[in-house]
């Protein structure tokens, strides 16, 4: 494995650890896919830290337990925006 990859891989547990930010959050931030983030985390963090990696399984854990509660906030707030825009159109015609 590239020297690269591994200070990748511990960068990326250590802020998953740090921050509790989401896979998806993590990837924009480094600048690389879900996929690679996942599998840092679960395949290669394993090998380099196993301390780490079970802090950041923690986390994950964590995420995929409440990741039905983001879900429908989710979509509470995109209809909630909605009807905000409806609102604010109609009183701009009126």
């Amino acid at each position: 494995m590239h020297d690269y990859i591994k200070e990748r891989t511990i960068k990326i547990g250590k802020h998953i650890v740090e921050t509790k930010k989401t896979v998806r959050v993590i990837a924009k931030e480094f600048g690389v896919s879900k996929s690679t983030v996942h599998k840092d985390l679960t395949e290669r963090l394993p090998n380099i830290n196993p301390e780490l990696a079970n802090e950041v399984k923690n986390v994950l854990d964590y995420h995929k337990q409440i990741r039905h509660l983001r879900g429908g906030e989710a979509t509470r707030l995109k209809y909630q925006k909605d009807a905000e825009s409806e609102h604010n159109e109609q009183a701009v015609q009126n």
